[in-house]
C-alpha cells in the first residue's frame, strides 16, 4: 500500500497594496474623527471643566486605538502615523513608494476624519483651529511622547500591540504637557478643527519637527536595547506591517517582505 502524499502547505495571500492603503485611510479617518469628535462633545458637556474634557477625550482615544489596531493591524500593520511608517517601514520591507503611499493615505484619512467630525457637530467642514500649542515645554513633551510610542510599538508583538499602544497613549495624554499628539497626520487633521482638540497652524511646524525627532530617538533607543541576535519581526502587530497574529521572529519579517512584494508565503 503506497503512502499517501503529504498535503501541500496552505498558502496565505497577503493583502494587496490598495487594500493596505484603504486600511490606513479608514483607520486614520476613524482615529482623527474620534479625537476631534470627542473633543467637541466634551466641550458641549463639560461646562468648561478642562480636566473632564481631557478625560473624555482620553477614554475615547484609548478605546478607538485598541479597536483599530486589533481590526486593521492584520491588513496594513495599523500605522495611522507617518512617524511609525518612517521608523518601521524600512525594517519591515516596505519600499519607499509604499511608505509614501501610506503617508498619503494617512493624511487623506486625517482630513476626511476631521471633516466628518465637524459636520456631525454642525461646524463648518473645515475651520482653522485657534488652539495654540507652542513653547519649548510642549516640544519636549512631543519628543518624549513620540519616542515612547515608537519604543512601545517596537517592543510589542501582534497579540500585545493593541492593548500596549492604547494604554501608553492614554497615559501619555496625561503625563505630557502636550497631551501626546505624537502623530503628524493627526496633528495635520487637527489644524481644521476649532475645538478643544484643535492645533493652530502657527504651532504645526514645530510640533511635527518634535515628533520626527522623537521618532528618531525612539528608534535609537530600540537599537540600543536590541538583543545580540537580530529579531526580524520585533515590530509585528501595529507597526511591523505583518499579516496575521505572528509572534516576533523571522517569520514576521518574512511576511512583511512578502507583503511589500505581493508574493505568497506559507504559514
Amino acid at each position: 500500500m503506497s503512502a499517501q502524499p503529504m498535503p501541500e502547505p496552505l498558502q496565505t495571500v497577503l493583502p494587496a497594496l490598495p487594500q493596505r492603503l484603504l486600511a490606513e485611510f479608514v483607520g486614520t479617518l476613524l482615529l482623527v474623527c474620534t479625537v476631534v469628535g470627542s473633543g467637541i462633545m466634551a466641550q458641549h458637556l463639560a461646562d468648561g471643566n478642562v480636566a473632564l474634557m481631557l478625560l473624555a477625550n482620553t477614554v475615547a482615544t484609548v478605546c478607538i486605538l485598541f479597536v483599530l489596531i486589533q481590526t486593521l493591524g492584520p491588513i496594513s500593520g495599523a500605522h495611522f502615523n507617518p512617524v511609525v511608517t518612517a521608523v518601521f517601514g524600512a525594517a519591515n520591507g516596505l519600499l519607499w513608494s509604499a511608505r509614501l503611499a501610506y503617508v498619503g493615505a494617512q493624511l487623506a484619512g486625517a482630513l476626511a476624519g476631521v471633516v466628518l467630525a465637524n459636520l456631525m457637530f454642525e461646524h463648518a467642514p473645515l475651520e482653522w483651529a485657534q488652539q495654540v500649542r507652542s513653547g519649548p515645554n510642549l516640544w519636549l513633551a512631543e519628543v518624549l511622547a513620540t519616542a515612547g510610542l515608537v519604543f512601545v510599538i517596537g517592543r510589542s508583538c501582534a497579540r500585545t500591540a493593541p492593548a500596549l499602544v492604547a494604554a501608553y497613549i492614554g497615559a501619555a495624554m496625561w503625563f505630557t504637557a502636550s497631551t501626546s499628539l505624537a502623530n503628524p497626520a493627526a496633528t495635520f487633521g487637527r489644524l481644521f478643527s476649532d475645538s478643544f482638540a484643535g492645533v493652530a497652524l502657527s504651532s504645526f511646524p514645530a510640533l511635527v519637527a518634535a515628533q520626527v525627532a522623537g521618532g528618531l530617538l525612539g528608534a535609537l533607543l530600540l537599537r540600543a536595547l536590541r538583543a545580540p541576535t537580530a529579531v526580524a519581526g520585533a515590530a509585528t502587530g501595529l507597526a511591523g506591517a505583518t499579516i496575521g497574529d505572528a509572534a516576533p521572529g523571522a517569520r514576521g519579517g518574512r511576511l512583511t517582505q512578502a507583503a511589500a512584494s505581493g508574493e505568497q508565503v506559507s504559514p
